[in-house]
């Protein structure tokens, strides 16, 4: 019984070496791939701001070869949280290249086409379409976007998806004289307008419900250009 009791032990101390011996190595792993990141980061970075800047950025577009008015460079931004148009802060830049588990350009480029399928379900693609919007406003306590820029997004966003739709709302909004900025509310109301109305009849369309007036208008002129 007691050489028994000493097989038992010696397996516990082994089992608890063994253990020990994998945490050491995985956080190892960990803290050089954290290196990695921080060194690309470094790499792009405005050593007076401290953080990655609009050249920053266009030099790592130029490197993943991505246009910097490509949709996946939004797609980056929302995966970062990054919090002011056309930069990245060293926290928002470990938060996105470790969720996306990548530490060099090369991986980088392989992530994208991921990245893409993550922001187009459904969900994820409601909170990415939201934070679209937030990410235009530069400047403190700004709440609404200017037309042209909306225009610019819709097209970037939901073109590919609602072609006819926005190419007509776009339209609409650059003519119309009564708004000269969306607000949020507005914005996720074209969403939602896109997704629930049948196009280019609108048969489907009650203005009783809880529409903002900018589509009533819309619709009302769509119908006046069809009869």
């Amino acid at each position: 019984m007691p050489r028994s009791s000493r097989r038992t032990g010696s397996a516990a101390v082994n089992s608890s070496t063994a253990s020990d011996i994998f945490r050491s190595a995985n956080s190892k792993a960990v803290s050089k791939e954290l290196e990695r990141i921080d060194g690309l980061f470094h790499s792009y970075a405005d050593s007076s701001s401290g953080m990655i800047g609009p050249e920053g950025i266009e030099s790592l577009c130029s490197d993943i070869g991505v246009d910097h008015t490509d949709i996946r460079i939004l797609m980056l931004a929302w995966k970062m949280k990054a919090e002011k148009q056309g930069y990245f802060t060293l926290d928002e830049w470990r938060k996105g290249l470790k969720a996306l588990r990548a530490d060099s350009i090369s991986k980088i480029k392989k992530s994208l086409p991921e990245l893409e399928k993550e922001v187009r379900n459904a969900q994820n693609f409601l909170e990415f379409y939201s934070y679209a919007f937030r990410y235009c406003l530069t400047e403190e306590k700004q709440k609404n976007i200017d037309i042209e820029t909306i225009c610019e997004l819709l097209d970037l966003i939901l073109a590919a998806q609602y072609h006819f739709q926005v190419d007509k709302l776009t339209e609409y909004l650059k003519i119309q004289q009564d708004y000269k900025v969306i607000n949020m509310d507005q914005w996720t109301s074209f969403l939602r307008f896109f997704q629930e109305i049948n196009f280019p009849s609108l048969d489907n369309y009650d203005s009783e419900l809880a529409w903002p007036l900018i589509l009533d208008n819309f619709v009302e002129w769509m119908q006046g250009k069809q009869s």
